[in-house]
């Protein structure tokens, strides 16, 4: 099992896929980064100045002034503006992978269809050309 692990290792699948991940994780925290910075701002600022980061329902029974104060308390809250950015930077970080996934596609080379130039026949199997209408071999019509 150990051998098995290490051509794992080696053949360059498991190495392919962690630079994937760690590339992936540094793409998402920039994507994080748009969102809370950049486009939740004015989206808070066009909903009457509203900051999606300090919106949370306590439910502890008790009334915090923001956020700051609640985690200060270590209150209990349902954190919902922080659930619509993550929210938000998952649509995002979706709709440009599935960019990337639909240009990668689109750069992909078809490989062309090979044309079988021979054919087998149905009565004697041997190998006939694919235009033949009577097998040579044994003179089966039916080919």
């Amino acid at each position: 099992m150990l051998k098995e692990f290490k051509e794992f290792l080696v053949k360059g699948n498991a190495v392919d896929m962690a630079i994937g991940f760690i590339f992936g994780a540094a793409f998402a925290t920039v994507i994080k980064s748009l969102v809370t910075n950049i486009i939740m701002p004015p989206i808070g600022k066009l909903m009457g100045n509203v900051d999606f980061s300090q919106l949370f329902i306590a439910i502890d029974g008790k009334d915090y002034a923001s956020l700051a104060e609640l985690e200060k308390a270590k209150g209990l809250a349902i954190k919902y503006g922080l659930f619509i950015n993550d929210l938000v930077s998952f649509i995002i970080l979706g709709f440009i992978i599935f960019m990337f996934v639909k240009a990668y596609n689109n750069m992909k080379k078809e490989e062309p269809q090979e044309v079988p130039t021979t054919k087998k026949c149905s009565e004697c199997a041997m190998e006939i050309p694919a235009d033949a209408k009577i097998c040579a071999y044994c003179g089966n019509s039916g080919v």
